[in-house]
């Protein structure tokens, strides 16, 4: 990957605004169980994305684009929960819910261009 890339950017600024999110269900909404797991997978994206920069074969670098992907997925699965228990309200929700959708199409994308190569 280059050093400068879409997906890199994009799964960063998506933790952030999970590490955002976290802070609110916890401080505000008292919520710690599914609030953790969330911050868990929607961080953990853009690790695992940091992680192919560096992939020691393209094997290696599909690997780990693969366990973001399953990270995102699980994300959104966290993300729907929160929203159809109210923890989260509907704006919130479509927000956030473009930003993981975008990452999933991207990574799919990438790991698809990446096998064809």
């Amino acid at each position: 990957m280059k050093k400068d890339n879409v997906v890199k950017s994009k799964s960063y600024r998506f933790a952030v605004r999970i590490v955002n999110l976290y802070k609110f269900l916890a401080e505000e909404k008292k919520e710690f169980v599914i609030s953790k797991q969330l911050l868990r997978s929607g961080t953990s994206i853009g690790a695992n994305v940091r992680e192919a920069e560096h992939a020691e074969s393209k094997a290696d670098f599909i690997h780990k684009l693969s366990i973001a992907l399953k990270e995102a997925n699980e994300t959104e699965y966290w993300l729907d929960l929160l929203n159809e228990t109210d923890y989260i309200n509907n704006s919130e929700y479509l927000s956030i819910q473009l930003g993981i959708k975008e990452l999933l199409r991207l990574l799919i994308s990438i790991i698809k261009a990446s096998k064809q190569r």
